[in-house]
């Protein structure tokens, strides 16, 4: 009996490669886990949290870096026995979606919000100058909906963007609710700036609607709930950096979608943002790619190193998980 009908099955089809972020938690470097048995029928539409869907992307390259050498003896020095070097591996790939999130991990270093000037500020920065005062959120507040008081809601009109998070109050280490947005070594490193928090903070919204106590958001905001004692800000526009000592970390999930047989999985517990291999090994920080003339499409180039992760089966090191999941009634070999 053929076996043809069952093997074609076994060809994995895609258009294109969706990519999926999750938090790292940068004080216990402990990743965001996929685990394929639990998570197999991953929802591309709507992730589990904390994934966070980021798009299709483009020109998805995968390089595995580890150099293997090969135990010598005898007098004619014959292999005996192969041994690993040093571990590395890198992704590359274009974000054609604009986000906060996408700029962060292109850019890879502290990604800024760009928070409303205040009236008749005289202090202008590349960064955001003296912001308007934020607006403290009441308590009731949740991920999606902002409780301000009476009145006071109207200081966020629907469509702007609005960033919320604590003051910054002097101290150090990871700073921004829910996700780590930057690393504070000293309060003199951001002048006892009060606003830093939430020019640095991921917990960003687009508000929707507009109530006689409150603001509704599009989306709910990444870092969760504010916490108490929070502040919100409007936000005009996102900023980044060339340069910086902070390194976005961040856990990451390619999802190849099965057009015609399985779906490809590769996951990296431990993404750490790095130049690309590019000419003398520079890094193109955008691609234009012409869809109608005059007309093109400009996407953010990203590029990533992979961090080591011990897997809690067997204790060994591992860099990336590439998982298969078969078409029904695919071969298995």
């Amino acid at each position: 009996m053929s076996t043809t009908p069952l093997r074609a099955a076994m060809v994995p089809v895609t258009r294109q490669v969706r990519a999926y972020f999750a938090p790292v938690n940068r004080t216990t470097e402990m990743p965001t886990i996929f685990d394929p048995g639990l998570n197999g029928g991953f929802d591309l539409d709507a992730p589990a949290a904390p994934w966070i869907d980021l798009g299709w992307v483009e020109n998805f390259v995968r390089w595995y870096e580890t150099p293997t050498d090969a135990v010598r003896s005898g007098a004619r020095a014959m292999a005996t026995a192969q041994f690993r070097g040093p571990l590395g591996a890198r992704v590359e790939f274009d974000f054609r979606q604009w986000g906060k999130l996408q700029m962060a991990l292109a850019c890879g270093s502290e990604h800024m919000n760009v928070l409303a000037p205040a009236a008749g500020s005289t202090s202008p920065a590349p960064s955001g100058g003296t912001p308007a005062a934020g607006v403290a959120v009441l308590p009731g507040s949740t991920a999606s909906e902002l409780v301000f008081g009476q009145g006071l809601a109207n200081n966020f009109p629907a469509g702007c963007l609005v960033a919320v998070d604590l003051d910054y109050q002097q101290q150090t280490g990871y700073v921004g609710t829910g996700l780590s947005a930057a690393y504070v070594s000293s309060g003199a490193q951001v002048k006892q700036d009060p606003n830093y928090v939430r020019r640095v903070t991921f917990n960003v919204g687009r508000v929707a609607e507009v109530t006689a106590t409150s603001v509704v958001l599009a989306q709910p905001l990444l870092g969760g709930a504010p916490p108490a004692g929070a502040s919100a800000q409007v936000v005009i526009a996102f900023v980044d950096r060339e340069g910086g000592s902070f390194f976005q970390e961040w856990s990451a999930l390619f999802v190849a979608e099965n057009e015609s047989g399985g779906r490809v999985c590769f996951y990296y517990p431990r993404l750490s943002a790095t130049n690309a291999s590019g000419a003398a090994g520079k890094l193109a920080r955008e691609n234009l790619s012409e869809f109608a003339k005059p007309l093109s499409a400009l996407s953010l180039r990203a590029s990533f190193l992979a961090l080591p992760f011990t897997d809690t089966n067997d204790g060994q090191q591992v860099l990336c998980y590439r998982s298969y999941f078969p078409a029904g009634m695919a071969a298995a070999y």
